[in-house]
């Protein structure tokens, strides 16, 4: 590990942990150090050169802000205010992606990165959990949220939590499968992790982490990184904890939720809204974060709340982008599927992509997009099997031509 790593450890626990903070000063520091750590890489590279990682997931990345900004120029953004703070906050994240490919080619330090996620993942449903049921409705017991109820943590809004959790979860029982003398331990951290979503009553966040308890044993079997009996083992380990952990917390909630006859009251009229609004400004959109403003005028209904999200994180980017934009990130999605089937932890990161058909879990709280896209980053930059082999072969032959 080195203190670079440390150091992108620590300011990602901050994003995390200042969440709640709904002034932008708290995610602005954030962004600042982001920027400050791409200087000094830059500066390290002018003193001591090292090769510099690319992939062709950089290209849409880098096509997001700049979309923002082409909004900006032809003047087809409705509030340029809030086009410059998504430009902003798409460059970030495009500046956190990579920074993570320069780090983390060695594979000690992607483990190392890894394995803090888990800790800081599985440390961070602990306190969420315990403070639910004694804070009164107070982060860390001291800050008043504005809510009586359901404040996990720094998190105020259940399925934020709940997919934050979906991207550690997969490394949690990635981690149990390649470690046979700490399995027991990942194993119950992942199923304290699911157990802190279930006594929420988090729908869509629990259903997806038990798909993903699936998939990821199941991807590790077909992988042969374990046997079938192995898988069967943990299967069994982590249901047995996860219940035990579920029976202690409670899933009333959960119950009362899944049973809720329309689940998808709101939200349906939120995406008729959205589809509307796509129909009428389908090249150039309204602007990068602008469908809280663009959608008075298109609502099916009022109940006097103000509606701050689509609900949906695709067709809120369709309204605020066009279906260009829509194309960008779709086509980032398809570059990582290949890529997070191989390496099975990154399940999590598609999780979290399915999570955003009926949520908004990238959109209201960049902090969480900001662990998102620096786990990407060390999605990517894990070589191939053939990819590692073609190096190989160019040391080989620089080898030769030095001799």
């Amino acid at each position: 590990m080195t203190r670079a790593i440390a150091a992108l450890a620590l300011l990602l626990s901050y994003a995390i942990l200042t969440i709640w903070i709904d002034e932008r000063w708290a995610w602005g520091l954030a962004q600042c150090a982001v920027f400050v750590s791409i200087a000094s890489w830059a500066a390290g590279q002018v003193r001591r050169p090292s090769a510099v990682r690319g992939r062709v997931w950089l290209a849409p990345l880098c096509a997001a802000p700049l979309w923002g900004l082409a909004q900006l120029a032809t003047q087809r953004t409705v509030y340029r205010w809030g086009t410059w703070t998504a430009v902003w906050n798409w460059a970030t994240w495009l500046a956190l992606f990579f920074l993570a490919l320069q780090l983390f080619q060695r594979s000690a330090a992607r483990h190392w990165f890894l394995r803090f996620a888990v800790y800081f993942g599985f440390g961070l449903c602990v306190l969420s959990t315990v403070q639910t049921f004694t804070s009164g409705g107070k982060i860390f017991w001291l800050f008043p949220s504005g809510y009586q109820d359901l404040v996990l943590g720094p998190f105020v809004y259940k399925n934020q939590y709940a997919a934050f959790l979906e991207l550690i979860l997969p490394v949690a029982l990635w981690q149990a499968l390649r470690e046979r003398r700490t399995a027991f331990a990942s194993y119950a951290m992942a199923a304290a992790m699911l157990a802190s979503v279930v006594a929420t009553g988090a729908r869509a966040g629990s259903i997806l982490m038990c798909v993903e308890v699936a998939v990821v044993l199941l991807l590790a079997w077909r992988r042969g990184m374990v046997s079938g009996a192995a898988v069967a083992r943990g299967l069994v380990t982590f249901g047995a904890v996860a219940l035990v952990f579920s029976a202690v917390v409670s899933w009333q909630t959960l119950r009362q939720r899944l049973e809720q006859p329309d689940p998808y009251a709101g939200r349906r009229e939120f995406v008729v809204s959205s589809l509307a609004m796509v129909h009428d400004r389908p090249a150039m959109g309204f602007g990068l974060g602008n469908w809280p403003r663009a959608y008075p005028q298109y609502a099916l209904f009022d109940d006097g709340r103000y509606v701050n999200q689509a609900h949906n994180d695709w067709a809120q980017w369709a309204v605020e982008g066009g279906v260009p934009f829509l194309a960008i990130l779709l086509s980032l999605v398809a570059m990582a599927i290949p890529a997070a089937l191989r390496s099975v932890w990154g399940i999590g990161l598609l999780s979290v992509w399915v999570h955003c058909l009926v949520d908004y879990p990238l959109q209201q709280r960049p902090g969480i997009g900001a662990w998102f896209f620096v786990l990407l980053g060390v999605l990517a930059a894990t070589r191939t099997r053939a990819e590692r082999e073609a190096s190989e072969q160019d040391r080989v032959r620089m080898g030769g031509t030095r001799g």
